[in-house]
């Protein structure tokens, strides 16, 4: 039972730290379609960081800068440039798939797997068969609960919220709308760094092209599926994270009697049914209103 908790946990964390960034993208009224772009920037420059600098936080630090950067460059296409949000966001995660394989590519010589000799700090022996997990594992509830102070009970969730739903009633009280969502997609690519930390250097200690394998569509998944609400968003990418750990305890128990291909695709299975009752619950139409308001303001 214990490695299958592990086993959760180590898929979950990753994806629900991406999540909430999406979470307050789409509070301030972008729909983020480039957390999958800003994920495996995080993880190919923790792994890369590690091996050329030796340490762990500057690894991070480059790590958040460049999503951070690249959550500015998202902003300023959309914002400046009134290119459609979900346009750019694809172009943002084309950017950072074909960036980092440029990348390794250019620093070593070679597409191959990237190894970095340590990854993220352990808890430890003190936390049991849990202590092979990272810190960012035990930080993950507490992220989500400030996401959730955050964005309902302060003064900045209020503005941001005005700025996506109601952009216009946002500039009439002196808010600024633009300003919010460059400091949410900022923020969101703080976020966006630790997940792909975590993934590449919480447990595996590798980087290689194209390792997130869709997980961010996965945690936009989730926003759309938990309503943008970052206790019920981190609950579907922690129902995701469970359909993974199922997929994997399948392949060990039935072996060849179930297609391989079939239980890989579980976890993406979920999230096209976790799309689609989203969508039969909410319906897209209001979805679809602000996302127009926000173009036209």
């Amino acid at each position: 039972m214990n490695e299958v908790i592990v086993a959760i946990l180590r898929s979950g964390t990753p994806l629900i730290y991406v999540t909430m960034a999406g979470v307050i993208a789409q509070r301030a009224g972008v729909w983020h379609l480039g957390l999958e772009g800003l994920m495996i920037t995080g993880a190919c420059a923790t792994i890369v960081g590690i091996m050329l600098t030796g340490s762990v936080p500057l690894a991070l630090l480059i790590a958040i800068i460049l999503c951070v950067l690249g959550s500015i460059l998202l902003w300023f296409v959309v914002e400046k440039l009134r290119a459609n949000p979900i346009i750019a966001g694809l172009g943002l995660t084309g950017l950072g798939i074909g960036g980092t394989a440029l990348a390794v590519q250019s620093i070593f010589g070679s597409q191959a797997a990237v190894n970095a000799p340590f990854g993220l700090p352990r808890l430890g022996p003190a936390f049991g068969p849990y202590g092979v997990l990272s810190v960012f594992v035990l930080l993950m509830p507490f992220v989500v609960f400030a996401m959730w102070v955050l964005l309902r009970r302060t003064r900045f969730g209020l503005q941001l919220a005005a700025s996506g739903e109601h952009p216009f009633a946002a500039r009439g009280v002196g808010v600024d709308p633009a300003r919010m969502r460059l400091a949410a997609l900022a923020i969101g690519g703080v976020l966006c760094a630790i997940g792909g930390a975590e993934l590449a250097a919480g447990s595996l200690q590798i980087f290689a092209q194209n390792m997130t394998a869709g997980r961010g569509f996965m945690a936009f998944a989730a926003v759309i599926f938990g309503g943008a609400h970052p206790f019920g968003a981190a609950l579907a990418a922690l129902f995701f994270a469970v359909v993974g750990a199922i997929g994997i305890r399948a392949q060990l128990v039935f072996g060849d009697r179930v297609p391989h291909d079939l239980l890989l695709a579980l976890p993406y299975l979920a999230t096209v049914f976790g799309v689609w009752v989203s969508g039969k619950l909410r319906g897209g139409a209001k979805a679809a209103a602000v996302n127009a308001e926000l173009r036209d303001y």
